[in-house]
């Protein structure tokens, strides 16, 4: 249909927000409390030419609104919204900026950085204070009119249990792109990603749900594209419900629902990492795109003492103002879309301190925790918190609610320092694999969220393998990214030669990912950690859409093909044994039923054989310790399990506790004696009896277990 200047528009309704397509025609309904005219502009379907500007005609409660009549999807259309240009009223509107609707299902055309992009003349002598009439319309993408319905199958939602859930934090891009197994077509998008190549890989690894780096659409910062470098993470939105385009062959949702179903199918949830702590459109310098020129005062926190600019507390110009009620609809709206529209099965909240700052900064008990946690429809999704942003107070880990999981950093860094062999880790560490109860004691072992590497900083072969940052290729100077890192090079900085360094660093790699699959708490897995994936040092690869990101997946040598089953291996264990997925903290008593033994449901052990003494725990240097778990949870049997750890470098032996701690001790797992694949038909080494002395390896972990007690046959494995 064509629409010329004058063709009428009729009220239509201020709900639902967006561009809303009825079957007959689409409505369009947009927030916005300071403006005070509302233009709607139609594009053809190239995204260049304008093809009519309608004035909504009704103002409702402060949403303005309209319905145009035979409309269809596939509609390209923005805003031009009218009002005061002063930016130290915090009012930045400039109708001369077509703009993007926050509720735009879809997104089409690409974001080019010209000076037409800024509500004021670029480069000028007083800045923002200054106005640019220029029309950027040519330079922003459109948004595009959708039809919501998608031929579903009979899906069944995995609705895995958390005491069940292995996460497997990834890229759309960097994990298929240099597959050759994807067709090329598919690579680096949803198609490519949901292929049966990485589905297999997938489950054939134990995992459960992948986290996504942020789909939701994003823009690259104009200081990258001025050094021809992307934002690769994503970490930077530009709409809170299109999918990102470039994931995508055609614009729209049905590819992204197709990726979801597909996994669904494989068993395996879809949890989003999404930000909704700040925008692309950075400081009171930044350029005007959407939020800022539709209600610059409502969108954003702005400085009360001075409303010209904003409050960063997320570290990237801007933070979004959840706390207003308009606001909070947008970010709930949003979230509801994934559930109920995409089929995802969860969200990873990007910086969430700053999601739930009100006016009195962070509010545990504010509007937005508050409207999650009533929500019908995102109760039965997965919710994880980042606990912290860069505002004051902002770091927040333990301080969420019941029904939050909680990246814990604290649990990376004590794992870390532990196995670089740091002092004083002992009791830290014991702390850790327990569930960290010191954080969240009003909840339970599953709060905690324990990764040792995720997307921000080094890879886990990098880990192990540099002592320092190498961020050179980032353009900054090497001023970018952590210098806290925890990591050890094992002798030497980089790539080596040397076959005895190359093992130790295995054999690390190996330590510190048996330590998170035997902790207490919901294990999370880094993209390419099974496969040695570097970033060749680099630990802030942001902006690096590049081999040094991208998962490698040229054939595995013998030792890395090893380290890949090695890790399927432990997954499975940890699924096999109900006693390292608790519900609820050890109490250090005895559990229910088996008072008569005096064998706590857990005991920690020094290598004499003996329960670890107070003043054990003190001393610096000790860095050898059992973990002794009397089964599983109240009413389920599992195998009493023996966790040595030991990051001394020289060999210990370690003396077996019993008789009542138990009587034959089989080895399931050990560290040090690992680096060499085995025959399936190799004879199982022999047990060992209470009271002998393991030959504990220098940094190494084994996990025995004794089989004299009985299984239960009722508890998921």
């Amino acid at each position: 249909m064509r629409i010329g200047p004058r063709s009428p528009i009729q009220p239509g309704r201020p709900y639902p927000l967006g561009a809303t397509w009825t079957g007959r025609g689409v409505n369009f309904a947009l927030f916005s409390e300071n403006a005070e005219k509302v233009e709607l502009c139609l594009f053809d379907s190239s995204g260049k030419k304008e093809t009519a500007r309608l004035i909504l005609p009704e103002r409702t409660d402060d949403v303005w609104h309209g319905y145009i009549p035979n409309l269809r999807p596939g509609q390209l259309y923005g805003y031009r919204v009218y009002g005061p240009y002063d930016p130290q009223t915090g009012n930045r509107f400039n109708a001369n900026k077509l703009l993007v609707d926050p509720y735009a299902r879809a997104l089409s055309g690409v974001l080019n950085w010209h000076p037409s992009c800024y509500a004021y003349r670029y480069g000028h002598p007083k800045a923002d204070l200054s106005f640019d009439k220029r029309d950027n319309a040519r330079h922003v993408p459109k948004g595009v009119v959708v039809k919501t319905d998608y031929p579903w199958g009979a899906q069944q939602l995995p609705e895995t249990p958390w005491h069940d859930t292995v996460i497997y934090e990834t890229h759309v891009r960097g994990m298929t792109l240099k597959n050759p197994d994807i067709p090329a077509q598919d690579r680096g998008r949803f198609l490519g990603l949901s292929h049966p190549a990485v589905l297999e890989h997938l489950v054939g690894l134990g995992v459960t749900a992948v986290e996504l780096l942020p789909v939701q659409s994003f823009a690259s910062e104009p200081h990258l594209s001025e050094r021809g470098l992307t934002n690769y993470w994503g970490y930077n939105p530009l709409s809170f419900f299109a999918p990102h385009p470039a994931y995508a062959q055609n614009h729209g949702p049905d590819e992204f629902k197709a990726m979801v179903e597909r996994f669904h199918d494989a068993g395996i949830e879809v949890i989003l990492d999404v930000v909704y702590n700040h925008t692309c459109e950075g400081n009171h310098l930044g350029p005007t795109l959407s939020w800022r020129g539709i209600d610059n005062r409502s969108y954003y926190h702005l400085t009360s003492e001075d409303p010209r600019y904003y409050h960063n507390h997320s570290g990237c110009g801007n933070t979004l103002n959840v706390a207003h009620p308009r606001v909070l609809q947008m970010v709930m709206d949003s979230l509801r879309y994934w559930v109920e529209t995409m089929h995802v099965d969860g969200f990873r909240f990007d910086l969430a301190s700053a999601v739930a700052r009100g006016p009195r900064g962070f509010e545990g008990a504010g509007a937005f925790l508050a409207a999650l946690r009533q929500d019908p429809v995102l109760q039965r999704a997965k919710l994880i918190a980042e606990p912290w942003d860069l505002g004051p107070q902002g770091y927040r880990l333990g301080g969420f609610p019941t029904g939050w999981r909680e990246w814990n950093d604290a649990y990376r860094n004590v794992v870390r320092g532990y196995w670089r062999g740091d002092d004083g880790h002992l009791g830290p560490v014991a702390t850790r694999l327990s569930g960290s109860s010191d954080l969240f004691w009003k909840r339970s072992p599953l709060a905690s969220l324990n990764y040792i590497t995720s997307h921000d900083g080094f890879t886990l072969a990098d880990l192990v393998s540099y002592n320092g940052k190498h961020n050179q290729a980032n353009g900054e100077n090497n001023a970018d990214g952590t210098n806290y890192n925890l990591s050890w090079n094992c002798g030497v900085e980089g790539t080596t030669e040397d076959p005895a360094i190359s093992r130790l660093r295995r054999q690390q790699r190996r330590n510190l990912l048996a330590t998170l699959m035997i902790s207490q708490g919901v294990p999370m897995l880094l993209m390419g950690d099974e496969r040695g994936r570097t970033q060749q040092g680099n630990n802030n690869a942001y902006c690096q859409d590049s081999d040094l990101s991208w998962v490698d997946w040229s054939p595995l040598n013998d030792e890395e093909r090893h380290f890949q089953d090695f890790l399927r291996d432990l997954i499975a264990l940890r699924r096999n044994h109900p006693a390292l997925r608790r519900l609820t903290f050890f109490t250090g008593r005895p559990k229910p039923g088996d008072e008569t033994s005096g064998i706590k449901d857990v005991t920690w052990l020094s290598p004499q054989g003996w329960e670890i003494r107070a003043e054990e725990w003190s001393v610096p240097q000790n860095r050898c310790l059992g973990m002794h778990i009397n089964g599983a949870e109240p009413g389920v049997q599992d195998d009493r399990l023996l966790i040595l750890l030991n990051a001394h470098s020289d060999a210990i032996p370690f003396t077996l506790p019993g008789p009542a701690y138990g009587h034959r001790w089989s080895v399931l797992l050990d560290t040090a004696r690992a680096d060499t694949p085995t025959d399936e038909d190799d004879e199982p080494g022999r047990p060992y009896g209470w009271g002998e002395a393991f030959p504990l390896l220098g940094r190494s972990l084994v996990i025995l277990a004794d089989r004299t007690s009985p299984r239960s046959e009722g508890y998921p494995s």
